[in-house]
């Protein structure tokens, strides 16, 4: 495979037989949402539509997903870059696959429930440090070396309420400053997975009671706020370096996927224990309501998000098509 010009676009032989194989692998699951569609719905019950609608849903995440991924594999340009933006994109199959897996045990225990948190909230982690990797090559800036641009020194970062509670209103960037944004950050990749790790343990060994699970709740919302706000301040600052890397459609899909899930179940669980969703609401007949609801409502809007991503990490900037619209422009 090669291109018109008969160059390679630096990709090696290798990288191109990943991208067919996903490509492929692409065709499959295209092949398999049509043989979905020629299931005849009305002779299942209301459960099993469910879990076939779900598996629709899956499969059409990860259509989209290969899609762009074997875009990304066959314009390799940037490793750095690309990497982590796979990973990124990835996080959307993973939830939709992790969310099946609870639906297809919907009457799986609460500690059954929380493994797949637990798995789910190791990658989250992961996207969002990733993320941060992303932003830093973006503006040009190593993560390691303690060095910043002279151009860029000496910015205003203005904070709001209630992070004046604990620094100033109005700081300039420096090093200092920079490392407490990067580990505001960080906080939140290494809390996640403790949290979720204590809870299974917890769990586990019977000592879980409904105070203590308030208390996670609690603690990782102040995490999780910390991180988005950490992430806004990065933005604002580093506007101008970001703005033709299209930052905010980036940021608004990992904030979906991510802090909306997360506020999504919160707000499912205290509906579910104040009694306002009960089982005979549904026909889905589980212990577990709110885990289960949460499952379906991920699967269904993994589908969204998905088609988010093809926009927020289109391979463009790496194929040479964007460039090419900037001298056109500029030629105008």
């Amino acid at each position: 495979m090669s291109c018109p010009d008969g160059k390679t676009n630096g990709i090696l032989p290798s990288q191109y037989g990943e991208a067919s194989s996903l490509i492929e692998s692409s065709s499959s699951i295209t092949r398999q949402l049509v043989s979905i569609r020629m299931i005849d719905l009305s002779t299942l019950s209301p459960a099993e539509i469910t879990v076939v609608g779900s598996v629709f849903c899956v499969l059409l995440s990860m259509h989209f997903t290969m899609q762009l991924i074997s875009q990304h594999l066959f314009y390799w340009k940037n490793p750095k870059e690309q990497k982590a933006i796979l990973i990124i994109i990835l996080m959307a199959p993973v939830y939709a696959i992790n969310s099946f897996i609870g639906l297809l045990d919907a009457r799986g225990s609460k500690p059954f429930y929380l493994f797949l948190d637990a798995v789910k909230d190791c990658y989250e982690a992961l996207v969002i440090a990733k993320f941060l990797v992303l932003l830093y090559s973006y503006v040009n800036i190593s993560m390691s070396e303690r060095i910043i641009p002279d151009e860029i020194k000496g910015r205003e970062i203005h904070h709001s309420f209630p992070m004046t509670l604990f620094v100033p209103r109005t700081t300039h960037l420096d090093q200092r400053t920079l490392n407490q944004l990067k580990e505001w950050t960080w906080q939140f990749c290494i809390i996640r997975p403790v949290c979720s790790i204590l809870m299974i343990t917890l769990q586990i060994l019977g000592v879980y009671p409904p105070w203590l699970s308030w208390i996670f709740t609690a603690v990782l919302n102040v995490s999780v706020s910390l991180a988005l706000y950490s992430l806004v301040k990065f933005y604002h600052v580093f506007a101008k370096e970001l703005e033709p890397h299209k930052p905010l459609t980036k940021f608004m899909c990992i904030q979906g996927i991510i802090f909306f899930c997360f506020w999504q179940g919160v707000v499912l669980e205290v509906l579910v224990g104040l009694g306002v969703i009960k089982p005979h609401h549904f026909w889905l007949k589980v212990e577990q309501l709110g885990e289960v609801l949460q499952n379906v409502l991920v699967c269904l809007e993994m589908i969204v998000f998905s088609v988010m991503q093809q926009y927020a990490f289109h391979v463009a900037p790496y194929s040479g098509e964007t460039e090419k619209k900037m001298r056109m422009n500029n030629g105008d």
